[in-house]
């Protein structure tokens, strides 16, 4: 499959999340920089602005990234679409959020499209979206997404009316790809 390339992103904006500490790297970079390269407006929003410390699948620090704008000074109105990125802390952290969780749910109960990664679909399951959805996720999840009313899948890419989930960074490059095409649409 080829890469759609240039700028057949240029009017969607996207909201990237990114907590204080935890999130997976790669998981965060990739989709990132795949909307950014695609002409797509990107923020990077979390909890408070400021650094985000990354890890990486050791989960030994990594990078810092800047956090552009906090929970709070954002709406999903401002979005066209959301990346959720994975990262067993992060994802952990990223649940706990209230602005987080209220401004995911909004986004996904319009009908946009919501990109989650790995430990991401956590985010779902606490913002109460993923019941009659079928989704994947790192597979420690299944339960969670099971119990919220959602059917897991072990599947490389799984878009279940604007969701799409992925299960970790070996599935990055489906996962970005579908990315590009659903945020396309």
């Amino acid at each position: 499959m080829s890469e759609p390339s240039g700028s057949h992103l240029e009017d969607v904006t996207v909201a990237v999340f990114l907590a204080q500490e935890g999130s997976e790297e790669i998981e965060f970079t990739e989709p990132k920089d795949a909307v950014t390269e695609a002409g797509a407006t990107v923020d990077v929003v979390g909890h408070e602005t400021g650094e985000g410390l990354t890890v990486n699948n050791d989960l030994e620090e990594s990078e810092r990234y800047e956090i552009e704008k906090s929970f709070d000074e954002v709406s999903a109105d401002d979005y066209d679409a959301v990346i959720v990125p994975g990262g067993t802390v992060g994802a952990d952290t990223l649940r706990t959020r209230e602005a987080g969780v209220a401004l995911l749910r909004k986004h996904v109960e319009a009908g946009k499209p919501t990109a989650v990664i790995c430990h991401g679909p956590w985010t779902l399951v606490e913002a109460d979206v993923v019941d009659g959805k079928t989704l994947t996720s790192y597979p420690s999840l299944q339960t969670d997404v099971r119990n919220a009313g959602g059917e897991w899948v072990d599947e490389e890419v799984v878009v279940d009316d604007g969701l799409i989930t992925s299960r970790n960074p070996d599935d990055l490059e489906a996962f970005c790809e579908t990315i590009l095409e659903e945020f396309a649409s």
